[in-house]
């Protein structure tokens, strides 16, 4: 077989050539993982241990069975079965359960939410749809677990499960009574396509030997991923045979959360006496420079993190940047300009990706790949305007604007958002549990915070209003909406696991976002590492790490970058932080007085103080920007603010670096008006 394995590393080759199990397989990222498990299989098949047919490879994903079987055709091995857990088992129940019950199988139910709603409904429990969702993804963690909805209330408590707004008891009463409505409609959910599964071949010993007689060989994908539910059918799959091979990595360990346990794949040698284990740590994903970050991330890990030490393949390539900025408005504004620049460069946009740790932070790079025409594609969620509770809160913002009982003014403007969305369930403060309940709160603080960024920028010939805010969200949502060809890919961490970019930008990197802030145990901190490690890892050449240090324009830039950042950032951005008691208040450069506004400091003088810039040629910059904005479609404020354009008339800069040194003109806005402006200033 010289010509099937010729194209295998040491390593792959070692996990091709062991046909008999068991086997386990430590693959790193990028390190060509299913190209070992895939050439095993065709290789067993061609040398006549494997008999295609018997042969039953186990992934986690339709995507990655789809490719596993794409795979296996190409290299002569067609009839090997690649199925999801939930595919097989589904396929097993329905051949065998009118044999063995005499009954028509349980109708398969798409969703949750209206039999658990049924169940609240049972209880007096009044549960909105990011209640539902939310009890939804408890009872998948619960059944999955092997929790019975007796055991969940003592057994949620000790491992820290919990759902917003309702105790352990609670939950676990709506748990059990949406396991009696379904039963009574004759129905059954995915879990419970595994749990039924195991448990007719747990009864029926003839049931579970014509299976064991179909499948000898096994073959388990990301088995880091596997829960209790999934080994112990597993298990029962075996028989107490050990012809199975697995794969996962350790260091990817991210849906704990969901149920995952990475101790079946950390403990398989235990379990199975005679395991062959191979380790994968060649990375042909990533350069050098790449791979040295990633693995200086997990060294920082306690015990190391249980990750391997990749060893890159590809040639050197750029260095990996890192960058604080001042407010995540400009973060998103300069990873636009970023991508701008490649994609001027030759950079595919469809070869990019924005990566960060929540779905609410997508809205501010939407904004601005928006604003310079750069198309992109929200993957795994909807984008930000169409996610239902933004859609409620704009026409609820935008009813209460036409009502004419709202002042004008900043503080009028932020007052009356808040208010709105207080009335959909919006608090100052967020829910202390992940999950829908977490994220619509996101969505609604992000309103909040274009409101206030908003009010900010407001100016005497544009005043803030709630009615101009509504047209702002109005115009955002617009241009967002634009049909999608090929674009930048916007994703959380999640969501971007098992894929790769040529350019990837992790952004939103500073602590209480990642580690996000309700991650309060040693493991759970530990978990939201994985999480960084999995996002640098989708880098093939560019790979960028950037933290804001306030969340809106403004604000107090305390934030500090992400502690997992700590062995890898350059000398320029660990300096210690002074305390925040002895930081200067800055104040005012003609009279000296304390500046209290955003826009006073801003400017570097009081409101009062008489004005030091050249007034006519100011007027000058603001007839420009009036037209620019009427060009462009845009409010005026969003070119730049009277604040900004008082410090260009005062201190008439000459060059393009003269310009980034005023407040307000970033490197986005330098390359948009910098022409404008300096050939109008000579």
């Amino acid at each position: 077989m010289p010509d099937l394995l010729a194209a295998l590393d040491p390593e792959q080759r070692r996990v091709a050539e062991a046909l008999r199990g068991p086997v386990r397989v430590l693959a790193g990222a990028g390190t060509g993982k299913t190209r070992a498990i895939t050439h095993r299989i065709a290789h067993g098949v061609a040398t006549g241990v494997y008999a295609p047919t018997e042969v039953l490879a186990v992934t986690f994903t339709t995507r990655a069975a789809g490719e596993m079987r794409s795979r296996l055709r190409g290299l002569g091995a067609g009839g090997v079965q690649a199925r999801t857990f939930h595919s097989a088992a589904l396929r097993q129940l329905r051949y065998f359960w009118p044999h063995v019950y005499g009954t028509e199988l349980p109708t398969l139910i798409e969703s949750k939410i209206g039999l658990l709603a049924t169940a609240a409904r049972r209880h007096r429990i009044s549960a909105d749809q990011a209640l539902l969702r939310d009890l939804a993804s408890e009872v998948e963690w619960a059944k999955v677990s092997n929790v019975l909805p007796d055991d969940y209330a003592r057994l949620a408590a000790a491992r820290g499960r919990s759902v917003t707004g309702h105790d352990h008891d609670t939950v676990g009463r709506i748990f059990a009574a949406y396991e009696e409505v379904k039963r009574g409609q004759g129905r059954m959910d995915m879990e419970d396509v595994l749990l039924l599964t195991a448990g007719m071949l747990a009864e029926d010993e003839r049931v579970a030997a014509q299976v064991r007689r179909q499948y000898k060989w096994f073959v388990v994908d990301e088995f880091q991923d596997v829960s209790p539910l999934q080994s112990a059918l597993l298990d029962l799959w075996l028989g107490g045979r050990s012809e199975i091979c697995v794969v996962g990595d350790p260091a990817q360990t991210i849906y704990s959360f969901a149920g995952a346990n990475a101790s079946y794949l950390l403990d398989f040698p235990a379990k199975f006496a005679g395991t062959t284990s191979v380790e994968l740590v060649r990375n042909y994903r990533s350069t050098p420079q790449v791979v040295e970050a990633a693995n200086r991330l997990l060294a920082g890990a306690p015990g190391a993190g249980g990750g391997l030490q990749l060893r890159a393949q590809r040639p050197a390539g750029p260095e990996v940047t890192f960058a604080a900025r001042p407010d995540e408005v400009d973060e998103a504004e300069h990873v636009a300009a970023a991508i701008l620049r490649l994609r001027d460069q030759g950079r595919p946009l469809s070869q990019i990706a924005v990566l960060f740790r929540i779905n609410a932070q997508s809205e501010a790079f939407e904004e601005a790949l928006s604003s310079r025409g750069l198309p992109y594609v929200v993957r795994g969620a909807a984008r930000f305007f169409d996610r239902p509770e933004v859609r409620e809160a704009v026409t609820r913002l935008r009813g209460a604007a036409r009502s004419g009982q709202v002042a004008d003014g900043p503080e009028a403007l932020v007052e009356a958002v808040r208010d709105t969305l207080s009335g959909m369930g919006w608090g100052p403060e967020p829910p202390t549990a992940r999950g829908q309940t977490r994220d619509r709160w996101e969505s609604w603080q992000a309103l909040v915070d274009q409101a206030a960024e908003f009010a900010a920028a407001g100016t005497d010939e544009l005043p803030a209003s709630l009615g101009a805010f509504v047209d702002e969200l109005d115009r955002r949502a617009s241009e967002q909406h634009a049909p999608v060809a090929e674009g930048v890919t916007l994703a959380t961490f999640h969501a971007a696991k098992g894929l790769e970019w040529d350019s990837v930008f992790l952004c939103g990197l500073q602590d209480g976002t990642l580690p996000i802030t309700y991650a309060d145990t040693p493991a759970a901190i530990e978990e939201e590492r994985r999480l960084l490690y999995v996002g640098m890892t989708r880098a093939r050449l560019d790979l960028a790490l950037s933290w804001a240090l306030a969340r809106q324009p403004g604000g107090r830039g305390s934030r500090r970058p992400s502690r997992f950042l700590g062995p890898l950032l350059p000398e320029e951005h660990t300096a210690p932080e002074a305390p925040r008691r002895n930081r200067r208040v800055a104040g005012c450069r003609e009279c000296g007085k304390p500046l209290t506004t955003g826009a006073e400091k801003k400017r570097g003088r009081c409101t009062d103080c008489p004005a030091s810039y050249d007034e006519a040629l100011f007027e000058q910059l603001r007839e420009w920007r009036k037209q620019r904005a009427a060009d462009e479609s845009v409010p005026a404020f969003v070119i730049f603010t009277d604040a900004t354009l008082q410090l260009i008339a005062e201190h008439r800069p000459t060059s393009p670096e003269a310009l980034l040194r005023i407040n307000g003109v970033g490197r986005s806005k330098l390359d948009r008006f910098g022409e404008d402006l300096l050939a109008l200033l000579s």
